[in-house]
């Protein structure tokens, strides 16, 4: 088949709707290419062109062949967008979902080339188109669907091969009960189960978008005519009674399927019949087949009157008697699990034993495997790089960085399995002579596996983070930049082989780690960096003065000098205060002590020449001051 991993599920036919509420109550409608809201015939409301990475809008050539407005806008991403694009609806609580596509071409673009191009949901391919499509199929366009789970976000994304645009035309999502098609008995309850056949027996083509019947998981149900094969003429029956046991928990199977059903012409007399089913399948893949059941018709009234082998494959794997089982207009459901498929059609033949069989519905699901994804902590990483890089849109970095991994990773990363072989790590970017004009984000600490790294010939600017020091490092190219302020003494990674920080603007003391790598065998370049000194080859750096600002030996030796002239301004207003208040002399013991016996000799003879002056006084003699 040129589409593996591809059912064409419905063409193009559209009929008149009117959708109900679902049970847990989220669902978005987005009309890909369309500037506007709009409401449907069916009282949809399909929200504007929205959670989109990149590309372009156009618009299919016959837009007066489809009935609906989200059929005839599209959403293309040419190779100018890069080759990985993406819908992110976010804000999602962690459930299962049913995510419905519909995808045209009808030679929007006049070239007459169908383009290249797959889909993945969470980083796992589903959908795979190539060139060239049938014609009807490009022409009117198919409805695809599948059951994923999602925690916060639903992640689309569109893998362009060679230069083709991929292209949608609308997206839908509608919540479903996690519990749904027997999730807990599947051996990863993440699996995908990707439609490959949803068939209505004994009727046409219904369910939301389709007719006035609903689903309330959003299911739309084939008719079963196209995949009918073997000799015995069908027969369609139904029924206007209602059908016990529909629309309950966790499939919400509708009663309207239980309605109608497919059986054969043959009696029991002429030995039963054979209804016989043929389904395209991948044979790389495993399959869930669920089988619906009612015995609708009134001339089956008892246990062991209609009676029925069934056949996947060729094996014989369980024997179904309807009425023993549920009694009549009551639904009965099967499933099987089938693996290791030898064809690419998947068979499912009903044998009559008693009566002709008869069957309502068949589901077919392939279980896809989840393809590892990339370390959520890495990929918050490269998104906060992607932002601070301005990483330009041609690039393509959209979705998951490594997944899946049967296409390219991020134009200019390298992923490869962690040790544990549980996800995918960041190994290598290389973005040297990109254009770049932003800075490096902190962020880029979160890369724990990062090898090496090659910003080199851009225009970045900022200070080189500190969160450059991973022990994995080896290889660390900045050269030709714009990086100002100092190199962090964490980049110094005993692991680095490699390091070239010339043509920057950085300055400071190199770290003696670093260097000693050119030591040691490997190779360092920090020429054209005026500001940086410290080690050979460069200059001297300034005593007290270390990584372009004030050491912390300096920051101390200004302080202790701080401190001292603080002290000595302290004492000196404290020994002129002390002067103030009290009369006497400041100075060292042996100093004070010769200073009292030279005031009391002072004071001695100032009393002498007073009483030797009263003396001459008194006898009528000049003083002595007055004979000088």
């Amino acid at each position: 088949m040129p589409f593996p991993l591809f059912l064409f599920l419905f063409l193009f036919f559209i009929f008149t709707t009117v959708s109900t509420a679902l049970p847990y109550g989220i669902s978005y409608h987005i009309d890909c290419g369309s500037p506007t809201n709009t409401t449907d015939s069916f009282n949809t409301t399909w929200l504007s062109d929205r959670f989109f990475t990149g590309g372009t809008t156009g618009i299919v050539s016959e837009p007066l062949r489809f009935h609906h407005q989200h059929e005839k806008t599209l959403r293309l991403f040419p190779i100018s967008s890069g080759k990985k694009n993406c819908y992110s609806i976010p804000s999602l609580s962690s459930s299962r979902y049913l995510i419905r596509t519909f995808v045209v071409y009808d030679n929007y673009d006049g070239k007459s080339h169908p383009p290249s191009f797959d889909v993945s949901v969470s980083g796992t391919v589903v959908f795979s188109w190539r060139s060239p499509w049938p014609q009807s199929l490009s022409r009117n366009g198919a409805y695809s669907d599948l059951f994923a789970s999602f925690q916060d976000e639903a992640l689309i994304c569109f893998y362009s091969f060679a230069t083709d645009p991929p292209v949608i035309s609308s997206l839908e999502l509608f919540a479903v009960d996690p519990a749904s098609y027997d999730s807990a008995s599947i051996a990863n309850n993440d699996t995908i189960l990707v439609n490959y056949g949803r068939l209505s027996c004994g009727s046409n083509q219904w369910g939301p978008g389709f007719t006035n019947d609903d689903d309330r998981f959003g299911r739309s149900w084939q008719s079963d005519s196209d995949y009918r094969t073997g000799r015995n003429k069908v027969v369609a029956v139904s029924t206007r009674s209602s059908i016990a046991g529909t629309d309950q928990k966790p499939n919400y199977f509708p009663t309207k399927l239980y309605q109608t059903a497919a059986t054969t012409a043959e009696t029991a007399e002429e030995g039963g019949g054979v209804l016989e089913y043929e389904l395209s399948v991948d044979a790389k893949l495993d399959y869930l087949v669920w089988l619906h059941f009612a015995e609708i018709e009134d001339k089956v009234r008892k246990a062991g009157e209609r009676v029925f082998d069934v056949f996947i494959n060729g094996d014989n794997l369980t024997r179904v008697d309807i009425y023993k089982q549920v009694g009549n207009l009551a639904a009965f459901t099967w499933h099987h699990m089938v693996k290791n498929l030898s064809s690419s059609v998947l068979s499912v033949k009903l044998v009559g034993v008693v009566g002709a069989p008869i069957i309502c519905g068949i589901e077919n699901y392939a279980l896809v495997p989840d393809d590892p994804s990339t370390v959520p902590q890495q990929v918050v990483a490269m998104k906060a790089l992607k932002d601070s890089l301005r990483v330009p849109e041609r690039m393509g970095w959209n979705g998951d960085p490594c997944a899946p991994t049967n296409w390219d990773a991020w134009e200019g990363v390298t992923c490869r399995m962690s040790k544990d072989n549980s996800a995918l790590v960041i190994s290598q970017i290389d973005l040297g002579s990109q254009g770049l004009k932003g800075f490096i984000s902190e962020q880029i600490s979160l890369l724990s596996d990062l090898v090496s790294l090659n910003l080199s010939s851009n225009s970045l600017v900022g200070e080189v983070p500190s969160g450059l020091g991973q022990k994995s490092l080896m290889h660390l190219d900045l050269s030709n930049n714009q990086l100002t302020g100092s190199i962090p003494d964490s980049i110094a990674s005993s692991s680095l082989q490699l390091v070239l920080l010339n043509g920057n603007l950085l300055e400071g003391q190199v770290p003696d780690e670093l260097y000693s790598i050119g030591v040691h065998g490997g190779a360092i370049d920090l020429s054209a960096n005026k500001g940086l000194c410290g080690v050979p080859s460069l200059p001297a750096c300034p005593m007290f003065w270390k990584n372009g600002r004030l050491s912390t030996e300096g920051k101390i030796a200004i302080g202790m000098s701080s401190l001292f002239v603080f002290c000595l301004i302290l004492l000196g207003i404290y020994i002129y205060i002390r002067r103030r208040r009290n009369d006497y002399d400041f100075a060292l013991p042996h100093e004070l002590t010769a200073l009292a016996a030279k005031r009391n000799r002072y004071q001695r003879q100032k009393s002498l020449m007073v009483l030797e002056m009263e003396s001459q006084h008194a006898k009528g003699l000049p003083s002595p001051s007055a004979t000088q």
